[in-house]
């Protein structure tokens, strides 16, 4: 038996539509996946949207279940939140989480779907994948308890970051970002907030996730003696230009990248992939996490969404599939 679904396709650079795709029956390893929720990663889409990944980055920055290949067509995304229809029966019935683009239905292997705990919502599970980027992110900065930290980008990768910082004893942690009504913003995640002039310097760390030069200068201006900037953003084909000549070389500052991609070295050879997402539910818990979800737009709308991407605020984007 063959069933239609919806998928979003991204046609060619700056245009996206919804398309009919056939999904299989599920094989004895597989699982048939209703969609519930997924969600707009803004920062990355916005990337794929428009067309600006770079070539050399085409088989790096591939979705797990992405179709089509840059830039385009192609189906791509990550956060996806549905009810196991068919499958093992242990997940039928379900509901699981899945870095499968935005689709309606689909087929996959049952590895690839983690249970969501029933004490998360549904729809706040769809920052799963992001959370999963700030866990990996703290493995490899291993902050200590007491150090100063500022984090500098207040959109959904810094927000989840400053959310799990917060719970370390003894840290002083402070969001940063252009946009004032990002205070609100940290007050809900137990965090400090300070504009750009106001932020204060002589930091043990700073977690950088602008995507902007003037970020990433602004996070080694913050930094104490021997301080690390780790660096989340991923700039597609933007130049990024630094002024290396004051305080970097005598403060022996170090610039250290982080990405998903991998777990982090401290935990590769006790932690799989699979572990982390786990964990990554379970953190989702918290309902701090709520402050950080826009008003859902249905499916239906996301290629009128997605046509605006670059000038929404730096929020998650829940798409609903209610009417699916």
């Amino acid at each position: 038996m063959r069933r239609e679904a919806r998928a979003f396709w991204i046609s060619e650079p700056g245009r996206g539509e919804l398309r009919s795709v056939t999904v299989p029956e599920p094989g004895p390893d597989e699982v048939l996946v209703r969609t519930s929720w997924s969600a707009l990663s803004r920062g990355t889409e916005s990337i794929v949207f428009s067309g600006r990944v770079p070539v050399s980055q085409y088989r790096t920055m591939r979705a797990p279940f992405q179709d089509g290949d840059f830039p385009g067509p192609v189906k791509y995304g990550y956060l996806n939140v549905g009810v196991v229809e068919q499958g093992p029966p242990e997940l039928t019935g379900r509901t699981v989480f899945c870095l499968y683009p935005h689709q309606s239905r689909y087929v996959v292997p049952a590895r690839s779907v983690v249970p969501v705990p029933q004490e998360v919502p549904a729809a706040r599970a769809v920052l799963a994948g992001t959370v999963e980027t700030a866990i990996n992110a703290l493995w490899d900065a291993a902050p200590l308890i007491g150090d100063a930290v500022t984090v500098v980008g207040g959109g959904m990768v810094g927000c989840c970051v400053a959310r799990l910082l917060a719970g370390l004893p003894g840290a002083r942690v402070t969001l940063v970002d252009i946009d004032p009504a990002r205070a609100e913003l940290a007050t809900a995640l137990g965090v400090g907030f300070a504009l750009p002039d106001d932020a204060d310097a002589g930091q043990d760390l700073v977690v950088h996730a602008s995507a902007s030069s003037a970020g990433l200068q602004l996070s080694l201006d913050l930094l104490g003696p021997e301080g690390t900037v780790l660096d989340l953003s991923w700039y597609g084909d933007r130049q990024t230009t630094l002024a290396l000549g004051g305080a970097f070389h005598s403060g022996r500052l170090t610039i250290r990248a982080s990405q998903v991609g991998v777990v982090a070295a401290a935990r590769r050879a006790s932690r799989t992939t699979s572990d982390r997402l786990a964990l990554a539910l379970r953190l989702l818990a918290d309902p701090a996490f709520d402050a950080l979800l826009a008003e859902p737009t249905s499916f239906a709308e996301l290629p009128a969404l997605m046509a605006r991407i670059d000038e929404l605020p730096a929020r998650c984007y829940p798409i609903s599939y209610q009417e699916e």
